[in-house]
């Protein structure tokens, strides 16, 4: 039998490629940023945020993003700042469980409106409670284009795995993005063992 290694490395490049990020980054207020006049509540409490995501502040010159003690995100307290930056583009990486806040320090911009506070799940694993007849889904991330990872949400409506309402018969859509990793993870060892036996 002779052997390919070109096609065994296309292969097992292709499922490499097809394993899900386990982490979202979320671009902070959207196409609109971190900027004034900004309902950042609305646009939080319509994401799930896990220990290992990061957030993106996109802004332009004359705003800040500080980390504050949850006091100071009340009273727009500035000067006591867990982490500040002001490059236009900070990348906050979401490491600990828990509720973290965010202002803006400039004089007026947190009054404003330039504040955030997002709560973090504790992981992959973790679920967010929903009230009885609520049919909700964390986001999904899988890799895009690039490796670029994307969310997306099912919509309203759609059974998710988690639904406890999916008619006999139905496949439910896979509410995690982690769901598909131990099923790769077998695969990609078969193909090094089936590597491994036709080199030798």
């Amino acid at each position: 039998m002779e052997f390919n290694v070109g096609i065994a490395c296309l292969i097992l490049g292709m499922m490499l490629s097809a394993v899900p990020c386990l982490s979202t980054v979320y671009t902070v207020g959207d196409t609109a940023g971190w900027a004034l006049s900004v309902d950042y509540g609305t646009w939080s409490s319509a994401k799930t945020f896990k220990v290992g995501d990061s957030l993106v502040f996109n802004y332009p010159g004359g705003h800040t993003v500080d980390e504050v003690s949850p006091s100071d995100y009340q009273s727009c307290t500035v000067g006591n700042s867990i982490s500040t930056d002001s490059s236009g583009a900070t990348t906050i990486p979401l490491k600990t469980a828990g509720k973290h806040y965010f202002i803006c320090s400039v004089m007026g911009h947190c009054s404003g409106g330039m504040k955030l506070v997002v709560t973090v799940d504790g992981g992959a694993d973790a679920t967010t409670p929903t009230s009885p007849g609520t049919t909700t889904s964390p986001p999904t991330t899988t890799s895009g284009a690039a490796g670029i990872p994307t969310t997306t949400t099912a919509a309203p409506g759609i059974p998710t795995a988690t639904d406890n309402t999916l008619p006999r018969g139905a496949v439910p859509i896979p509410d995690s993005a982690g769901t598909l990793s131990p099923l790769l993870a077998m695969l990609m060892g078969w193909v090094v063992v089936m590597v491994h036996e036709m080199v030798l």
